[in-house]
């Protein structure tokens, strides 16, 4: 049995698998979303005493210029081997429902072109509206390779925070060097910039074991040229502790074959429950390798391109072809956003 997750960088050549974690002999390999293969993850446990955030060493400009359009091209979608074993039966620890509303200009004359309707397993988003600033691609290093996976901008009261996977901040017990977020990219062009990471974070649970159902990560990026990141850009909105079998869109940048991550891609559908070896939502997508962390919403509006962002593109199996799965956003996803938007 092997699953697959979506987000590291594929070694050139050869198709990556999509975000997972390290494999388990009860659950099998994962794959991640990204591009890495997961038979090239490393097996190691992560510190004794991990750190849920990680700093960067100077608010540094120096990200930006490393990451040139022919590099942001070859970076190879990152991946995930298999996910830490778990209890089926440990539900992810949730409260009352939390919605936080986009902070986006308005829009004055809505799209007339829409995309479609749900659902919709894989396509170009040409819809405009929000989405198409405030969803970009994420670059890094990752063991000396250069790798992406995708990212959100979302209200925050530092106006700085991004939301991604958590394994497109960590894996392996590392931290990703050069992260930087790309809003709107399109094929190597960055016509917002490219917001280099002050600090990146991940859910306790992901830092210590890499257990795919907290597979949440964020970044708070550095202003830039005087501004900060939603002044730039706007912010979608959020929720947590929602529920599970609600119609979502989710987009990303998937890098890897049929994609080539020049461009938005969106899924549409009403999700499930996993009811396999996670607690994750599922929803029926095409979208592969470089996607991972790529926001899903609720009550998304296709005319706007606003949301409430309720999960991130994480794994797949890779026995079930063309399905997403993400993890649910509870407490601990709840604490990760307050913990971000207050540095």
């Amino acid at each position: 049995m092997r699953r697959t997750v979506r987000g590291i960088p594929a070694v050139h050549g050869i198709p990556a698998p999509h975000p997972a974690r390290r494999s388990r002999a009860a659950l099998g390999t994962l794959t991640a979303a990204g591009t890495l293969l997961a038979l090239l993850l490393p097996t190691g446990s992560a510190a004794a005493a991990p750190q849920n955030s990680h700093r960067s060493p100077t608010p540094q400009t120096t990200p930006g210029s490393f990451w040139t359009a022919d590099r942001m091209r070859a970076a190879v979608p990152l991946d995930l081997a298999a996910p830490a074993q778990h209890s089926p039966a440990t539900a992810v620890p949730r409260s009352a429902p939390l919605k936080v509303s986009p902070t986006l200009p308005k829009v004055a004359s809505p799209a007339s072109l829409l995309p479609g309707t749900l659902p919709q397993a894989g396509g170009p988003w040409t819809g405009g509206g929000a989405v198409t600033k405030t969803t970009g691609r994420v670059f890094f290093t990752y063991q000396g390779r250069t790798a992406s996976c995708s990212g959100d901008a979302v209200t925050s009261s530092n106006k700085s925070t991004v939301l991604t996977a958590g394994h497109c901040v960590k894996l392996g017990g590392a931290w990703h060097t050069n992260w930087v977020f790309v809003p709107g990219y399109h094929d190597g062009e960055a016509p917002y910039g490219k917001w280099p990471a002050a600090k990146t974070l991940s859910t306790p649970q992901w830092t210590a074991s890499e257990d795919i159902n907290y597979d949440v990560g964020a970044a708070v990026v550095a202003p830039l040229d005087g501004k900060k990141l939603t002044d730039a850009v706007g912010g979608q909105g959020l929720s947590f502790n929602s529920g599970y079998s609600k119609a979502m869109y989710a987009f990303g940048f998937p890098a890897a074959a049929p994609y080539d991550g020049s461009k938005l891609i969106y899924c549409s559908g009403t999700t499930f429950k996993d009811p396999l070896f996670s607690t994750d939502h599922g929803l029926s997508c095409n979208m592969t390798g470089g996607s991972s962390g790529g926001p899903w919403f609720t009550s998304f509006d296709e005319k706007t391109g606003t949301g409430l962002q309720t999960s991130v593109n994480s794994f797949g199996y890779q026995f079930l072809p063309d399905t997403m799965f993400g993890p649910y956003f509870g407490d601990d996803a709840k604490n990760l956003y307050t913990t971000a938007q207050s540095s």
